[in-house]
């Protein structure tokens, strides 16, 4: 009776909101659900393998919206154009079939019911979870910028290479090729970091966005820069490792860095390092704000 009474409630208050909810759901729902059963089994494409990061900020941003929900209903109600060439755009997608252009026509016909409904202000509040949306959509980009890849490529070999030498071990370095004990190890495409590197600005973001960090400019800059640092020397130190087992015969070890849960694990740790971090970032804000307002005295 209770359930009864508050979903009632719930659509006096939001009656227009929850019909296009429903239709969205009805539009969306296997869609994501096939996104979700890709990341979680690893069923999806090695290129929308790189938008698992969707997995956290999918729900995190239903739950920002949802926290937004009474500001969104003090809004005037007011059409923007523009809403309505969005809403457009994304029926076309949909109805393409082609899987990219349907993951695509998500976030658009989110943002054209967002404008059509509410005008800019709408789309100014849930601008932030609309970018999780977007940033967790799987699209062709991965695809796009690998043949860009190789100047990283390079780098990571050898970065990699220098620092087993120093180790003691006899590495010879050809562009994206490292050659240890005889054996071959290539920095591919795929082991440049992007996924690495995209995880890791998603999750920074959502840090931002929790401890209210991203209300400051410079603490948004310094600590997606931070990120980003994080991100490239994980993987320098990921691609050293995964050449020092191959190269000496320990395939075990590889196996369980490159596909098993080793290379999970090293993931999970980059990402817990960005908290310490942007605390870190935010006490020497403070200070120096303090130290200014003690100078100005």
């Amino acid at each position: 009776m209770k359930l009864q009474t508050t979903l009632k409630s719930s659509f006096d208050r939001y009656p227009s909101e929850l019909i296009l909810g429903l239709l969205l759901a009805l539009m969306y729902l296997p869609t994501i659900a096939y996104w979700y059963d890709g990341w979680l089994n690893k069923s999806i494409s090695l290129e929308h393998e790189y938008f698992s990061h969707g997995i956290i900020g999918l729900p995190f941003a239903a739950y920002i919206v949802w926290t937004k929900r009474d500001r969104w209903q003090a809004l005037d109600d007011r059409f923007n154009p523009l809403g309505a060439v969005l809403l457009g755009l994304g029926g076309v997608l949909y109805v393409s079939q082609m899987p990219d252009l349907v993951n695509l026509s998500f976030p658009i016909v989110l943002a054209g019911l967002c404008l059509g409904l509410k005008g800019r202000p709408g789309f100014q509040l849930i601008a932030f979870p609309w970018l999780l949306v977007l940033l967790a959509t799987p699209n062709d980009l991965p695809y796009l910028i690998a043949p860009v890849s190789l100047p990283l490529q390079s780098f990571i070999a050898g970065t990699a290479g220098f620092i087993l030498t120093q180790w003691g071990l006899d590495v010879t370095v050809q562009d994206i090729l490292l050659l240890v004990g005889g054996r071959v190890v290539e920095v591919a495409p795929h082991c440049a970091g992007f996924k690495m590197l995209f995880t890791t600005f998603y999750v920074a973001l959502m840090l931002l966005y929790w401890t209210g960090a991203l209300k400051s400019r410079k603490t948004t800059v310094v600590f997606l820069l931070c990120a980003v640092l994080i991100s490239v020397v994980t993987n320098i130190l990921r691609n050293t490792f995964l050449t020092l087992f191959y190269g000496t015969g320990r395939d075990e070890l590889f196996h369980w860095l490159h596909e098993g849960w080793g290379g999970d694990a090293i993931s999970a740790f980059m990402l817990l390092a960005l908290i310490p971090t942007l605390m870190a970032i935010e006490r020497l804000r403070d200070a120096l704000s303090g130290s200014d307002t003690v100078e100005s005295v």
